[in-house]
């Protein structure tokens, strides 16, 4: 296959949450030891974000607050969400003014991949000019320092980013196929490469496989057996090949979707508590879904205990469990009825709870439902209703609405509402 030019960028906002604080105080946090993290949530939460300052001295980035040895001293900053998602919005203006947006795409609050090839001519430079001007503008109009992944594909972009730029000089890294190969065929762990996770790692290894060159030699055929379709797509990325463009990433629609909702809780809770927990979170994910106009055909749970109770001959850590409802719905007398009962039939009586998580699955428009000949006769008057509280809450605040379970001191529902991602906002 013959290489075309540097041509897509991969942009991270370096250690952005920390450096937005930095920002704010005009502090530099290459020199200043700052740490965003919530101290109302005691020495076990975890740093969303550390300075460079901080990584200098061992601290591993997402930590927990009492793993940062105690003869550091350093500013905790709490988590302001809005404000790192404002700047990021400003950051992405800044791309906008040189890009159209058919030639960007948003990975992530601080990340973007950036399609060049289109103004490589015009701007008169090739990509690493006009990636070092995109930076300029960033850190002069947000005081945030950005580092970039250049690459023929989108692919070795992302690699260059997450691998290769926190090296160079001028934070920006750049691979074309014959580079990887050279740079990164050996490279450990192979979880440092973008869609390489743990579980995938671990097959390979099995195998006798622990780095890229391993992937390519061991041939398609087993790749195939192994991981299906995906081991394809395993291959590609072994020889730093990625046929998907920015064309096709804007283009994708998933065949299906789910809205999922999690939350770790700040000390353990007893089944009855966790209960009321994992209704307003079912109601909660009931109104998203009704204020996006879609309908889901699967719920799926999974509970976290404190510690791990005996169960037959095993140690079980948590509770799991998933069902299929009767028909698409949207509305929460069939939903939170089904997640309830997995709990109820799932979740031990004697555990100490602190993580809940539920998901919505098979997610698609409610507009193409079949309407069932049994529903209950009051389905339009509970869907109104629910329509309403989709509408005061969206005027007035998630707070303007609740039920009586929230005025109980088990319930997070109003914290939680005043949050950005489970975090301040």
């Amino acid at each position: 296959m013959e290489e075309g030019p540097l041509r897509y960028a991969c942009i991270d906002l370096k250690t952005f949450y920390a450096s937005v604080e930095c920002a704010d105080r005009g502090l530099d946090p290459f020199q200043e030891k700052l740490v965003v993290a919530d101290p109302t949530r005691g020495p076990g939460t975890i740093c969303l974000a550390i300075t460079p300052a901080l990584k200098a001295l061992g601290v591993k980035n997402r930590c927990r607050v009492f793993e940062i040895p105690k003869d550091i001293d350093y500013i905790m900053a709490t988590p302001r969400m809005a404000r790192y998602l404002e700047v990021a919005g400003q950051v992405n203006a800044i791309y906008a003014r040189h890009l159209a947006p058919a030639d960007m795409h948003i990975y992530s609050v601080d990340e973007c991949f950036l399609d060049l090839g289109p103004y490589l001519r015009r701007a008169k430079t090739d990509a690493r000019g006009i990636v070092s001007q995109l930076m300029r503008e960033v850190l002069a109009e947000t005081g945030v320092t950005a580092t970039a992944g250049l690459g023929t594909n989108l692919f070795l972009a992302k690699v260059a980013l997450d691998i290769l730029a926190k090296h160079a000089s001028d934070g920006i890294a750049a691979l074309d196929e014959a580079a990887f190969r050279k740079k990164l065929w050996f490279h450990r762990p192979l979880t440092d490469i973008w869609g390489i996770g743990p579980g995938t790692e671990r097959r390979l290894r099995r195998k006798g496989i622990t780095d890229l060159a391993g992937v390519c030699a061991i041939g398609k055929d087993w790749l195939i057996r192994e991981f299906g379709i995906k081991g394809e797509w395993l291959l590609d990325h072994a020889w730093g090949q990625e046929p998907c463009t920015m064309a096709d990433v804007h283009a994708h629609r998933p065949v299906s979707h789910s809205l999922s909702s999690g939350q770790v809780l700040m000390r353990d809770y007893s089944k009855a508590e966790a209960r009321i927990v994992l209704r307003e979170m079912a109601l909660a994910a009931v109104l998203d879904l009704r204020s996006r106009a879609l309908s889901c055909g699967t719920v799926s749970l999974w509970v976290g205990y404190a510690r791990a109770l005996p169960v037959g001959n095993k140690l079980a850590a948590g509770a799991n469990g998933r069902t299929k409802l009767p028909t698409r719905t949207s509305i929460s007398s069939d939903i939170l009825p089904a997640l309830l009962a997995l709990f109820d039939q799932r979740v031990s009586a004697d555990a100490a709870i602190r993580r809940i998580s539920l998901s919505l699955d098979s997610v698609a428009p409610a507009q193409g439902d079949q309407p069932s000949l049994f529903a209950p006769k009051d389905e339009e008057r509970q869907r109104a209703i629910e329509e309403a509280m989709v509408a005061v809450r969206s005027r007035f605040g998630k707070n303007s609405l609740l039920t009586g379970t929230s005025l109980y001191d088990c319930s997070t529902m109003q914290e939680r509402n005043q949050q950005i991602g489970g975090h301040r906002a």
